[in-house]
């Protein structure tokens, strides 16, 4: 349907201009005016039809997912053709990370991360991958390594700062987290500024040291009530926690905000604000619509299983007034 209208449509424009431009000339004669106009309509169709492209008017459809895994393949192959383009195992990194495949991404931003080791952007990817790897979801020295290299590069780099200092507080470098911190709270916004400085009193507060400031906790964007299930205590061990969450709509699955709470005493209601963002450098402020839902974990994790339990997401713009209710299917 495309393809047969766009070309008159090409037509009928070409004619409407030819008309304004030889309008002049109607005075020596409407029949010579009128085949002009008709003439310069038909070339124009005649013109589409052997230049343009009726598809680049069609919506395409998102890659599937068997589109992408061949989209992998076929990259693999060219980077045994040629093993030395960075780009192109980062590349491969990021496409393995989009299908689930997680050590096959680390494993490939690794080979970038040795062939570029001047790219600040290369080595912070590369050592979120190789945490994400791990079992632990622990930086290693490898990955240490890297982000120290990245953040000597790029000092204003948000993503390497913010990650370098989860990586010195899984070390117990405390304080040495709240300083490289500290250097990242003139570049942000203050939402996120506010939540950065949350996280810098935590780790000042476990390093000993006095907080630089009396933070005080972002205020809740979010107030969430859970239904929970009819649930029996002997199935649920002491160590079932309840996480409740937010996500970027269309976005990534890992959350913008989340709150862990123990199942015993779970409370009412529940606050989501900046202050619960993984991320303070993209705060749950940042975001104009999300995915709020909750989760009940028996063992505890952070790490969804097949016997947890899941509510029905709900979606919520934000700035948003009263009070999302979650429940169980």
């Amino acid at each position: 349907m495309v393809s047969q209208w766009l070309p008159m449509l090409a037509g009928l424009v070409a004619a409407l201009m030819a008309a304004l431009v030889l309008w002049p000339l109607r005075q020596h004669g409407r029949r010579g005016f009128a085949v002009g106009v008709l003439a310069l309509g038909v070339a124009g169709a005649c013109l589409y039809v052997l230049v343009g492209d009726p598809r680049a008017a069609q919506v395409q459809p998102a890659p599937s997912v068997a589109t992408l895994r061949d989209g992998v393949q076929a990259l693999q192959d060219a980077l045994k053709r040629d093993p030395q383009r960075a780009d192109g195992w980062a590349l491969l990194g990021r496409s393995q990370a989009e299908l689930g495949n997680i050590p096959a991404a680390a494993d490939a931003f690794a080979r970038a991360a040795a062939l570029a080791p001047d790219d600040p952007g290369v080595l912070v990817e590369a050592a979120q991958a190789r945490a994400q790897a791990d079992a632990g979801k622990q930086f290693d020295d490898i990955a240490m390594a890297w982000l120290q290299q990245a953040h000597a590069q790029a000092p204003d780099a948000e993503r390497a700062s913010w990650l370098l200092g989860i990586a010195l507080r899984q070390r117990g470098k405390n304080a040495e987290a709240a300083d490289v911190w500290s250097g990242l709270l003139p570049r942000l916004e203050p939402g996120a500024a506010q939540a950065l400085k949350a996280q810098i009193a935590i780790a000042r507060e476990a390093a000993g040291q006095a907080p630089d400031t009396a933070a005080e906790p972002p205020p809740a964007l979010l107030q969430v009530r859970v239904q929970l299930p009819a649930l029996q205590g002997a199935h649920w061990p002491a160590s079932t926690q309840v996480f409740v969450l937010a996500r970027a709509v269309g976005g990534p699955p890992m959350p913008v905000a989340a709150r862990k709470l123990p199942l015993a005493g779970f409370p009412a209601t529940v606050g989501l604000g900046d202050g619960d963002s993984p991320m303070p450098t993209a705060p749950l402020s940042a975001h104009r619509e999300v995915e709020v839902l909750a989760r009940i974990s028996r063992s505890g994790s952070a790490n969804r299983s097949d016997d947890d339990l899941q509510s029905v997401p709900v979606k919520v713009n934000l700035p948003h007034e009263g009070v999302v209710e979650l429940r169980f299917p």
